[in-house]
């Protein structure tokens, strides 16, 4: 069997600075954005012609970190069945039936609304990817071939429910102030990226403990409270 090699075409710059927190889907979070610097020679702008008259785009990309954990175990062996957190993280399927970044080859796939073409660089929004995703293809959403009305998952056959997320009014100034320094979405993206409920599902919920994840250049903490709703409790330059 002949190997193929596939070299990234480009890189994703995200909001999202680590994995924890990053929704576990595209477009949950619609306030989570980025852009796409294409590498030579695809940055040039001939590449890029007629992407004005598209709405969505699906991206292949390389899971990047898992395919370094992966590397960089001895006894790494091919994952058939794994534990999808949308089950609990409990419940073992085999892994063509999830979506897990643990892949016979590390690659993804994910559909972005995309926003507007800014010095040959894409800007891209209703992101799940990783502040330095190396990306492998870019392709067009066609609306008339890829949205299925019959298609149907009964392992995941709904959104996930949301929680509510309230901040602190110590945080929320903070926030208000960083939004309009960097002039992003961040209090919409805080609040999407949370109200998925990032906190493993087999995890116990523990009032005490303090969570953290990096956005842009901001580190965010929250707590669970007894009513079940996250509450932001600081957001600092990290």
């Amino acid at each position: 069997m002949q190997d193929h090699c596939i070299q990234p075409i480009g890189i994703v710059h995200s909001c999202f600075k680590e994995k924890f927190a990053i929704p576990r889907q595209p477009a949950l979070a619609p306030a989570a954005t980025g852009e796409i610097e294409l590498f030579a020679p695809y940055n040039d702008p001939v590449a890029l012609e007629g992407l004005e008259e598209v709405s969505h785009l699906w991206l292949s990309f390389i899971f990047h970190q898992t395919l370094a954990s992966a590397h960089s175990s001895i006894n790494s062996k091919p994952q058939l069945r794994v534990r999808p957190p949308r089950l609990g993280g409990n419940k073992k399927v085999g892994v063509f039936a999830t979506r897990s970044t643990h892949r016979p080859n590390a690659l993804g796939l994910s559909v972005v609304k995309l926003d507007g073409i800014r010095n040959n660089r894409l800007q891209i929004s209703g992101i799940d990817l990783l502040n330095g995703t190396p990306l492998v293809d870019i392709k067009p959403y066609l609306p008339y071939a890829d949205n299925v009305g019959t298609a149907f998952n009964y392992l995941a056959d709904q959104a996930p429910e949301l929680i509510e997320v309230e901040f602190t009014p110590a945080a929320l100034q903070v926030v208000l102030l960083h939004q309009t320094r960097i002039n992003k979405p961040i209090q919409a993206l805080i609040e999407q990226m949370l109200a998925q409920d990032p906190k493993p599902a087999y995890q116990k919920l523990d009032l005490e403990r303090v969570y953290g994840v990096k956005i842009w250049d901001l580190n965010v903490q929250w707590q669970y409270l007894s009513t079940g709703n996250i509450q932001v409790i600081s957001v600092d330059l990290a």
